[in-house]
């Protein structure tokens, strides 16, 4: 019986850097845009950038993409809802 090779979809070279925000940083960020959770794109909870940071229904993901083109990095973010069957 082989064994699977686990992959970290993290280190892949077009995987931008993703950071699980807490519900301090969550709430902060919906204050500051005066948004609702509904308002972000989303992300579905079994994604594997998600699984891979323990991402969880109702929590909100930074991404951090750099840029080769510009001095700054472009942050984006994402809700994490689960996946309706």
């Amino acid at each position: 019986m082989s064994k699977k090779k686990r992959i970290d979809v993290l280190l892949h070279k077009f995987v931008p850097k993703h950071v699980l925000l807490t519900k301090e940083e969550s709430q902060n960020l919906l204050e500051k845009y005066r948004i609702d959770v509904n308002d972000l794109p989303q992300m579905f909870e079994k994604d594997p950038v998600a699984i891979a940071i323990g991402a969880k229904e109702g929590d909100i993901v930074r991404i951090i993409r750099e840029s080769n083109t510009t001095v700054k990095s472009a942050d984006y973010y994402r809700y994490v809802k689960k996946e309706k069957v």
